[in-house]
């Protein structure tokens, strides 16, 4: 009875996303942590709707191959670098459902950007624990591999759909529709720059160091023009992961519930497994 009840505490767990520890190792299901790449097409779009569209046509948008990392899709001449970041390597921390549209200039380009395709690089090839992928990274920062942005600059994070960490210390993502620009201010502080609360109304500092950002959302106007404009976008983008759907995405309780209506038909599946189990354990005695 014990073992039938500790098969299906393992099994419950893995259904509805949560992790689960055997022999110290976090087990979580594969569709939590594991990457997967979007179409093509739809991760450009994704990618390209973070800039203003009267750029958009020369920037230049890399896409995911998640078994190598960034590759090009198209080249452009306007030094701008679109993608869609798949991990945050400060949290630590692996998902398959992280999406955040961003462009950077030139500088963010130089600069910035080689820290997340090295991210996606380094996770590609499956040797590093998120907590190793933070810490090689760090290091980077530390002996000088990756540097400050050496002039002013913008990144671009116009589009109106986002699946981003809630604030500074969450592990929870969320979707937004939060268009903003993010403008360098690298090693500057908060209280330096007068910033806001977070995801606030005024300007606010996130990511404080070498890559800070200060961040000044658009307008609540300017945002229902983005969303009316990339209404295409947002329902190519529904129906290819529901938690993109506006209405579904505030937070994870719809994908608990999807996973929960399967689970009668695995209930069944586990009980035969765990008569078969208790077959071969009495076949033994």
């Amino acid at each position: 009875m014990k073992v039938k009840s500790a098969i299906a505490f393992l099994f419950v767990s893995l259904m509805i996303g949560l992790p689960v520890r055997l022999g110290g190792q976090a087990i979580t299901s594969s569709s939590e942590s594991v990457l997967e790449g979007m179409p093509k097409n739809l991760e450009v779009r994704l990618a390209l709707s973070a800039l203003p569209p009267y750029l958009r046509s020369d920037a230049t948008v890399y896409v995911l191959d998640p078994a190598k990392g960034y590759t090009a899709q198209q080249k452009g001449t306007n030094d701008f670098t679109c993608f869609v970041e798949r991990t945050d390597w400060i949290r630590a921390d692996f998902r398959n459902d992280l999406f955040i549209p961003e462009c950077f200039d030139a500088e963010g380009t130089r600069t910035i950007v080689p820290v997340s395709f090295d991210v996606a690089r380094l996770r590609a090839e499956g040797k590093l624990t998120p907590e190793q992928l933070k810490e090689e990274i760090s290091r980077r920062f530390n002996d000088g591999t990756y540097r400050s942005p050496a002039r002013p600059g913008i990144s671009y994070m116009l589009s109106p759909v986002q699946r981003l960490y809630g604030g500074p210390s969450s592990k929870t993502v969320r979707f937004v529709n939060m268009p903003h620009y993010m403008f360098y201010a690298p090693n500057l502080t908060s209280e330096e720059l007068g910033g806001g609360p977070i995801m606030g109304l005024y300007p606010y500092l996130v990511n404080p160091g070498p890559h800070a950002y200060l961040i000044v959302n658009v307008g609540e106007t300017e945002k229902a023009q983005i969303s009316k404009a990339e209404s295409s976008l947002l329902q190519d983008l529904c129906a290819y992961r529901s938690y993109f759907c506006a209405k579904r995405g505030r937070g994870e309780r719809s994908r608990t519930l999807s996973r929960l209506r399967v689970l009668p038909v695995g209930l069944m599946i586990l009980d035969k497994l765990s008569e078969a189990f208790a077959g071969d354990l009495n076949a033994c005695k």
